[in-house]
């Protein structure tokens, strides 16, 4: 799978880490930054992750940040953009299986690596339902518009 992947300043070894693993495993990964430890603006590449997503560059994405949150927040505003904020793997699991999410967050000072590819893992491998979901999606697409 080609999965674009993005992070701040507190989640780059997080961020590096889990691409040597999505890489060994054999996906593409596209890293839109940041690319050191140094200070660096989650709005950026939440933005960044969303856009080639939203774009068709990449069929996933992947956002980390301290939190997740404010990566999280900054992927959504990119249309067509549904990313979901995963400390577990059951919400990696419902995440996919029930809103279709096709950018993944992470909290890097809230999860440790091994954790984190438990998720990557999990979200990776669900599938969407469909059914009673599609109406749900459909209205956030709608609303987006």
């Amino acid at each position: 799978m080609k999965i674009a992947i993005g992070c701040d300043h507190a989640a780059y070894t997080f961020k590096e880490e889990i691409k040597a693993y999505l890489t060994a495993q054999g996906h593409t990964l596209i890293d839109k930054g940041c690319h050191s430890a140094e200070r660096a603006d989650y709005p950026d590449y939440g933005i960044a992750v969303g856009e080639a997503v939203a774009r068709g560059e990449v069929e996933r994405g992947i956002v980390i940040c301290g939190s997740g949150i404010g990566i999280s927040i900054a992927a959504n505003k990119v249309k067509g953009v549904r990313c979901a904020l995963c400390l577990d793997v059951n919400m990696a699991h419902l995440s996919r299986q029930h809103n279709d999410a096709n950018v993944l967050a992470m909290g890097a000072r809230l999860i440790d690596v091994e954790m984190g590819k438990a998720i990557v893992d999990e979200w990776l491998a669900a599938e969407f339902e469909g059914g009673r979901h599609i109406g749900r999606i459909a209205k956030i697409s709608n609303y987006e518009e």
